[in-house]
């Protein structure tokens, strides 16, 4: 994941949080806005402060999260790249128990897809 790609101006995730289209899947709960951006996809990811106390926790969380979302993005990137539109995603993760990497590959997957029937 580039550093394009990563969702971290405050306006747009102001504006992803206030007008996004969300639903859930597995343990993250997903929201979306498809937008004029320069870049076809910009993501971020957030763990709960009120589930996972220990940062290393929270932090190790995020990481398997974008590792499983940088291995299985490139379809959508494409797919946004022939539309010529921009989508601005946030995953948050809800489960309160420490996922396994493969567990979180599958949900990841299955949001992918979702997104790609719903844009």
């Amino acid at each position: 994941m580039g550093k394009d790609e990563r969702l971290k101006s405050r306006k747009q995730i102001d504006e992803l949080f206030a007008k996004a289209q969300k639903f859930s899947s597995g343990s993250f709960r997903v929201l979306y806005l498809v937008t004029e951006n320069k870049t076809p996809l910009s993501f971020g990811v957030a763990v709960s402060n009120k589930n996972f106390k220990k940062a290393v926790d929270r932090n190790r969380i995020k990481r398997l999260t974008r590792e499983a979302w940088r291995l299985q993005k490139n379809e959508l990137k494409n797919e946004l790249i022939a539309r010529s539109s921009s989508l601005n995603l946030f995953l948050i993760y809800t489960a309160k128990a420490l996922p396994v990497y493969i567990d979180v590959k599958e949900n990841v997957q299955k949001i992918l897809s979702r997104l790609l029937k719903n844009i």
